[in-house]
């Protein structure tokens, strides 16, 4: 018996054919599509056609196409499912949440939500509009569910290992973070190629906007777990500044596949080169506790084979940190560092002890001494990867449907709070003159 029908609502990125990388007990597969006929809904199609067709765990998805102008009307015309998936064009995002809600569907989002502070209200509008009618609008926060991140927040929170968390400063703050993502990369196995609009950050949001959203909420995560930030009174934006990723014609044509620059763009070209602003440096401070988060996208990988992820926390007793580097093979892994050399018999034993009371939530993962620092080996069994996230997220999604009550009450103030330093950290980096792109933190 199916209960739940999915409808994709304008799958403009490739998160949303993510979503149905695996089948889910009670979910019809029968999934309706509705989007304007164009290149982004033939590259959903082509992609969900290759979950479907892939020689190990093929999906059995069907697909019902409506293809059309003004694709939300229709949707909300004709309704055949209960829960609308989003992922593509953020500029009007929160409106289609806002108008999916009032209608009495569910939501399952990408992120961004929104990019500019002026549509917090809207969002905080339809959150509360979700809560009245017990309906689910949910945020697809996949990096909650990445075995060092997990790691790194029980072990956080584990005072015998980590000790207080400190508060730090501007220049030298408690939490650092660094994304590096690229222009030109592969999903699901093939080139993917982005749609022009990808480039207009009116459409896509800058770099804070969209990956940036994930550290704000991986911070309010880590440190502060199962509460509720109050936006107003608990997060203080410091500064933030902004630098562009210049983007030649030529390749510009590569990872689109189209014949140039569209128009709307003409008026951040110079030079035959596109001006990208796709790369923030941002601080603020979270309950007193100063974070710096830098999320930079460069074109294509060099020294590493992709996106690559750097977050240390600075506790009295250790430094904890998730590291993607060389020595690694660029894999992630966690390690914790002590504060010094005395600490370090304490700090072993803790975390053997904290990693022992994980294995039935994270079995095999082991410590091995460094020396001077410790790591913390996670099996092969766990390291899942970022596409499959996307099936975690939605059986978490799936299962707060079924029993809204389980949803955390605190997924709603800390969006607000998440999406107040993400949209107020662009607009201040853009009142900024522009930087010189800064330099990674060293490992």
């Amino acid at each position: 018996m199916t209960d739940v029908r999915l409808m994709t609502l304008d799958p403009g990125h490739f998160h949303a054919a993510l979503v149905h990388g695996e089948m889910y007990g009670g979910v019809n597969p029968l999934v309706d599509i509705f989007a304007p006929l164009g290149p982004d809904l033939v590259a959903h199609l082509h992609r969900l056609a290759g979950f479907n067709g892939r020689m190990h765990h093929p999906t059995s998805w069907e697909c019902e196409v409506h293809a059309g102008p003004r694709s939300v009307d229709r949707m909300l015309r004709e309704r055949p499912g209960n829960v609308v998936v989003l992922s593509g064009r953020n500029g009007d995002k929160i409106d289609h949440i806002v108008a999916a809600v009032r209608a009495g569907l569910h939501v399952l989002a990408d992120k961004p939500w929104v990019l500019k502070s002026d549509d917090l209200p809207k969002l905080e509008a339809a959150l509360a509009d979700a809560d009245a009618r017990g309906i689910v609008a949910y945020d697809i926060m996949t990096e909650r569910f990445e075995a060092t991140n997990r790691l790194q927040r029980e072990l956080v929170n584990d005072e015998p290992t980590f000790g207080q968390m400190l508060s730090g400063s501007p220049d030298a703050p408690g939490v650092y973070m660094e994304s590096v993502h690229y222009l030109k990369k592969v999903v699901a196995g093939v080139p993917n190629i982005r749609p022009p609009w990808f480039f207009n950050t009116a459409e896509q949001g800058e770099g804070l906007n969209d990956v940036g959203t994930h550290l704000v909420d991986l911070v309010q995560w880590t440190l502060f777990p199962d509460e509720a930030i109050d936006r107003p009174s608990e997060v203080q934006m410091i500064d933030a500044h902004r630098w562009p990723t210049w983007v030649p014609e030529a390749d510009f044509r590569s990872v689109t596949n189209s014949r140039g620059f569209p128009e709307e763009l003409q008026g951040s070209v110079v030079d035959g080169r596109l001006e990208y602003y796709c790369n923030t440096l941002v601080s603020y401070a979270l309950r007193g506790i100063h974070t710096k988060l830098h999320v930079a996208w460069d074109w294509e990988p060099v020294d590493a084979p992709g996106d690559t992820h750097f977050a240390s926390y600075q506790g009295s007793r250790s430094r904890i940190e998730v590291r993607q580097t060389h020595a690694d093979a660029f894999r992630p892994e966690l390690y914790v560092v002590p504060r010094d050399s005395g600490l370090k018999p304490q700090v072993l034993a803790a975390v053997d002890a904290k990693v022992a009371a994980l294995q039935p939530a994270l079995p095999g993962i082991a410590v091995e001494d460094r020396g001077a620092e410790i790591r913390v080996s996670i099996p092969a069994a766990l390291r899942v990867g970022h596409e499959a996230h996307f099936g975690q997220v939605t059986t978490a999604f799936l299962g707060y449907l079924r029993d809204r009550t389980a949803l955390p009450a605190w997924e709603r103030p800390n969006m607000l709070a998440k999406y107040g330093v993400t949209t107020r950290g662009t607009e201040t980096s853009r009142r900024r003159a522009p930087l010189a792109a800064p330099r990674l933190a060293p490992r």
